[in-house]
């Protein structure tokens, strides 16, 4: 993904490893430093947008350019595929198999087997960075998606805001979007398998022995 964004830009700029999972694309050259925020302006809707702000105060200070200032995107998330981009991110398409498990001396009650989709993006309460609350943001994505915006406190004992859907309309509702406004890059895969499991459930394949199988296999490939 990103030997292709940078190849949309036309082949500026670098990468460099960071860590062991990471890697960095750094433009530092004047011309691709004003082409990024010209692509960017206006595009932005987390706090992140303060951040592209200082730069381009930076760079108006520095080069005696007259850059505006950047505001919010606030455009509808149906009719873009900014939500693509973000998921890209932040984004996790997850499925969950339970086998079927009979009543015993340790469960009181028989479990069904199920199958279930869902889709689940994360954000820190407070962008680090900026100290401004992300709370704003996640609203407008449980509007988007038509879910309850729930918290959690992690491990490192953050406060955790998130998104999900699980019902099948739901998930309609994300596979006909990304088909709009495809994924490019890993989360690509993870999405085709997911739809795959989505088109089973609906077709009902997931109740014979042969799609349990399949489904199996496909959650091994995410």
């Amino acid at each position: 993904m990103y030997a292709f964004i940078q190849s949309e830009l036309g082949n500026i700029g670098r990468f460099q490893a960071s860590g062991n999972n990471a890697i960095r694309y750094i433009i530092g050259d004047i011309k691709g430093i004003m082409l990024f925020i010209n692509l960017m302006h206006g595009k932005l809707r987390t706090p992140k947008n303060i951040r592209f702000n200082d730069l381009i105060k930076f760079m108006n200070a520095k080069y005696s350019l007259d850059t505006p200032e950047s505001l919010l995107d606030n455009s509808n998330l149906f009719d873009n595929s900014w939500f693509t981009g973000f998921t890209e991110s932040d984004g996790h398409f997850g499925i969950k198999y339970l086998e079927r498990k009979t009543k015993s001396d340790t469960r009181k009650r028989s479990v069904g087997e199920s199958v279930t989709l869902k889709f689940i993006l994360n954000q820190r309460l407070f962008d680090k960075p900026t100290s401004s609350s992300m709370k704003p943001f996640m609203e407008d994505l449980a509007l988007f998606l038509s879910c309850n915006l729930k918290s959690y406190t992690n491990n490192t004992n953050s406060e955790i805001l998130t998104v999900s859907v699980s019902s099948l309309e739901s998930v309609k509702f994300l596979v006909n979007y990304f088909n709009k406004y495809p994924l490019i890059g890993d989360k690509l895969n993870d999405f085709k398998i997911w739809e795959i499991v989505y088109n089973m459930l609906i077709k009902k394949e997931h109740l014979t022995d042969e799609g349990r199988l399949k489904i199996r296999s496909l959650i091994g490939k995410l």
